[in-house]
């Protein structure tokens, strides 16, 4: 029977006002035998929404809540209500602690419930605007706390008490996954799971994401990452930084917590394309640049950005005898599959490279990631066109993200990567992750 460990993060919210979430305080701490190398969440993609989901285990009694993975999520918020009841739940103060950490250091506060006190509706208590990343509402919930209770890395049960998190209401869910009673936020903000585990535990501010089209996997804490058979796939890290927007997308002031990360050019069957100067940069108003998405279930692209490779694309695919058929929306670009050779990597078809900081920080996206089959003897171009005003000029979405694993170093601010770990030597899939 897994062993089962419990750890309070008051103490510890306390602290990270001091040192800015750095996991490195002289404060009285759980014993180290009992506390986890790292916490694990399990993560399914749903066949019909095309979201990433993952559960955790809240409350007292313990009641499995299933909820949308957004990597860029400010804060983890639930519908509370729907029948949120919970003996450990506890309402954040005006003022407290919890609500500075959730960015309400002086207002956001309701002073008075309308309605019967329970979760998500108490006197006093700080509010923030939970924020549906699929859907693009937001509506005013309550800071709350509660207790959480996930795995550990080693398939213990770990419990956390007081885990911030905001109530949200019921029409909030609209647009989520069927099941799904709200958003798990694993940005790099103070409410951030990747923050509060890390205050809770005692261990890196770091996490590592390997997403499938079956079962994948958020790994918090650091490696190694074994797969199946004691492979360390952390030994194929490709690093490049990680770049903080200065201004977040839903309050339009502060820091976005979602990873940003600096394409400079683009590769599509190992020739550079030509790109208007500076497209690619993020602006001081937040403007463009290059974000990881887990919300979008395919890369967006600005349109000039779009065209250019797609054109590229259609080139190369014709010079490989592949031949380009009617479009199947959401996507602007098929092919026929009759001249496509499939491998264990996907389609043998032309590859496109984000080229980083250098000519050897390079995310390639092979034919598992970049071809997306939408029906018999046609697949398409898994890349969107998201118009001339688009707002980032490149969202790489979940599909390009699937059997690739990343490493989020937040204090580091860098970003570990692999490409697909299909391809090569390593031949294995986030499946294969030892979670």
């Amino acid at each position: 029977m897994a062993s089962s460990f419990a750890f309070s993060l008051l103490p510890f919210f306390f602290l990270s006002l001091i040192i800015s979430l750095l996991p490195h305080s002289n404060a009285q701490l759980p014993s180290s035998s009992s506390r986890p190398h790292g916490v694990v969440l399990s993560v399914t993609k749903d066949a019909s929404s095309l979201q990433y989901l993952t559960h955790i285990f809240q409350r007292t009694p313990k009641v499995r809540v299933n909820l949308t993975v957004d990597l860029g999520g400010q804060f983890t918020w639930v519908d509370c209500e729907d029948g949120y009841k919970s003996s450990s739940y506890r309402s954040a103060r005006c003022k407290s602690v919890q609500c500075k950490l959730a960015g309400q250091p002086t207002s956001g506060c309701f002073d008075k419930c309308y309605g019967t006190p329970r979760p998500g509706c108490s006197n006093h208590t700080c509010s923030v605007l939970p924020y549906n990343s699929v859907s693009g509402w937001q509506s005013p919930g309550d800071v709350g706390s509660d207790s959480l209770t996930v795995k550990s890395t080693d398939g213990s049960d770990v419990m956390v008490r007081g885990l911030v998190f905001s109530c949200a209401p019921t029409s909030l869910v609209a647009g989520l996954a069927g099941g799904a009673k709200g958003i798990v936020g694993i940005g790099r903000s103070a409410t951030g799971l990747p923050s509060q585990f890390s205050l809770a535990f005692r261990f890196p501010r770091k996490f590592a994401m390997c997403l499938s089209s079956s079962k994948g996997a958020v790994i918090f804490g650091d490696g190694p990452y074994m797969a199946q058979p004691g492979m360390d796939l952390s030994t194929s890290f490709t690093y490049t930084p990680l770049i903080v927007n200065p201004v977040s997308a839903t309050t339009g002031g502060e820091k976005s917590p979602e990873y940003y990360i600096g394409v400079k050019s683009i590769k599509v069957g190992g020739r550079k394309i030509l790109l208007k100067r500076g497209i690619l940069s993020l602006k001081k108003d937040g403007l463009g640049g290059t974000k990881i998405s887990t919300v979008n279930p395919y890369t967006v692209m600005e349109t000039s950005i779009y065209n250019a490779v797609t054109s590229a694309y259609i080139k190369h695919a014709k010079a490989m005898n592949i031949s380009r058929v009617a479009s199947v929306s959401p996507f602007g670009v098929c092919f026929s599959t009759k001249k496509i050779v499939n491998t264990r990597a996907g389609a043998i078809v032309p590859s496109i490279d984000l080229v980083l900081q250098n000519k050897r920080a390079v995310w390639r996206i092979f034919g598992s990631n970049s071809m997306v089959k939408v029906k018999n003897g046609v697949s398409c171009l898994g890349f969107v066109d998201g118009g001339s005003e688009a707002k980032t000029s490149i969202v790489i979405g979940g599909y390009q993200l699937e059997d690739n694993l990343l490493q989020f170093d937040i204090p580091r601010s860098r970003l570990g990567f692999t490409s697909s770990l299909l391809f090569g030597s390593r031949q294995v899939a986030c499946s294969a992750l030892n979670n």
